[in-house]
């Protein structure tokens, strides 16, 4: 398993978890200071976490073998930010990215001659001008 992308997969259900339920979390006395950022408290985030991505699951005895404090446990999954500040990063950056390819990267769009009518329904050769004789 590779960390970096537990850490990644961690931040991003934890931040749509959080997305989806801060109507309540935000009103929850959960939140704290660590580092310098305010979030809401590590046990919270663990908890939910620990039910949203089954791999943790496997890992939390040992992370906790390691470091039983769960402010360091939190910091050393990538996950010591502000929610709220994180999700406007990400607005932003979604804002910004071009929705389009630019002009000059898309490829020249040839025109098609238009298809010549054949009320007949005989079928005619693109090369021939004048119908076909009847069979």
């Amino acid at each position: 398993m590779n960390i970096d992308q537990l850490r990644r997969s961690l931040k991003d259900r934890w931040l749509d978890y959080y997305q989806e339920n801060r109507a309540w979390i935000t009103r929850l006395s959960i939140w704290v200071s660590c580092d310098g950022q305010r979030r809401p408290s590590s046990s919270f985030i663990l908890g939910a976490l620990s039910t949203l991505e089954p791999r943790l699951i496997d890992l939390l005895p040992l992370i906790v073998d390691l470091s039983s404090h769960p402010d360091r446990i939190v910091v050393a999954l990538g996950l010591n930010f502000d929610p709220e500040q994180e999700l406007a990063h990400l607005k932003q950056l979604k804002a910004e990215t071009p929705k389009y390819l630019p002009a000059s990267a898309t490829s020249e769009v040839k025109p098609r001659r238009p298809a010549e009518v054949d009320e007949a329904c005989e079928g005619r050769d693109r090369t021939e001008r004048s119908p076909r004789p009847p069979r």
